[in-house]
């Protein structure tokens, strides 16, 4: 039998035609647009019109751009490190707010999750204010402990530190939403024993918490490292990728070839060669998308 009338039907096309229009037109047709131009040289309009060269984007990507190599390499510093500091500190988090009968609790949560709700710009711009290395509220702080000299936040040797300190902030509420969704779908009555049984706090974590907590640490394991890996905003505001392509990302990185984000980046807009830069950070994401799938099934199997 039919599932639904023709009149439900045509109930359910209406409702997702307008956003299947919106989808087609705001995130199909720009991607498509986008790579179109991957085997040609292309710089816009006013360069004319697109010149066809085959593959020679690639072979200039994998033969003649160190700086691409050098992007990829920073994606993953700071893809583990955002994902392997912003996880615990969002479950343990989730853990703390979870109790009950704590003052404020409203407000603490409340807190922790206002960076989720922020511009990526804007907290790029306040971190720019406490981490500037003249004026900067972090190193007034720390010189009015003693410090002699400030620290040079943004240089090449902690700006990476610095980007990674903003990617925490900005996901752990975020995360954090989501453990403390799980937590509070185990039963209480599985605690309820374990304290019958005298189990600690310590064994009920490792033993019930985690294990319940599974499936959604999953689901939270690869929204965390795809979203690390697209990660742009914050450092463009921030750093721009630099200094010395320090901080420079692969989606930063084809980003300016498409949008120049200071005359000293990029000397021309080339969309073309930006096309093919961002299919292969794509291709990246999702191998490490698929690996991570393949792991966590097998893991699956073993339990």
């Amino acid at each position: 039998m039919n599932r639904y009338s023709k009149s439900e039907k045509a109930q359910i096309f209406a409702m997702l035609t307008p956003n299947l229009i919106l989808f087609i037109l705001l995130s199909v047709y720009p991607v498509l647009w986008c790579f179109r131009y991957i085997f040609f040289q292309y710089g816009g309009l006013a360069s004319g019109e697109p010149i066809f060269i085959g593959l020679d984007n690639f072979r200039r990507l994998f033969t003649n751009d160190p700086v691409f190599f050098k992007a990829l390499k920073n994606t993953f510093v700071y893809a583990a490190g955002k994902v392997g500091l912003v996880i615990p500190l969002s479950f343990f988090s989730a853990m703390m707010l979870n109790r009950k009968n704590v003052k404020g609790i409203g407000f603490l949560r409340a807190t922790l999750f206002m960076p989720t709700i922020m511009s990526a710009a804007v907290m790029g711009l306040v971190f720019y204010l406490l981490f500037n290395v003249y004026n900067g509220e972090i190193n007034k702080i720390l010189m009015s402990l003693g410090m002699k000299l400030p620290v040079n936040w943004l240089g090449k040797d902690k700006a990476m530190l610095t980007v990674i300190l903003i990617g925490i902030w900005g996901g752990l509420g975020n995360y954090m939403i989501y453990f403390l969704a799980g937590l509070q779908g185990i039963p209480q009555e599985l605690y309820e024993s374990a304290d019958l049984d005298g189990v600690n706090s310590l064994q009920r974590t490792w033993y019930i918490t985690l294990p319940m907590l599974g499936p959604v640490l999953k689901m939270i394991l690869m929204l965390a490292i795809v979203i690390a890996f697209q990660d742009i905003t914050s450092i463009m505001v921030l750093t721009e990728g630099g200094p010395v392509n320090a901080t420079m990302t692969i989606f930063l990185y084809a980003y300016q070839f498409f949008f120049p984000i200071s005359p000293g980046s990029i000397v021309t807009t080339q969309f073309g060669y930006g096309a093919a830069v961002s299919l292969v950070s794509s291709l990246v994401v999702g191998a490490v998308t698929v690996i991570y799938l393949i792991l966590s099934k097998k893991l699956d199997n073993l339990e």
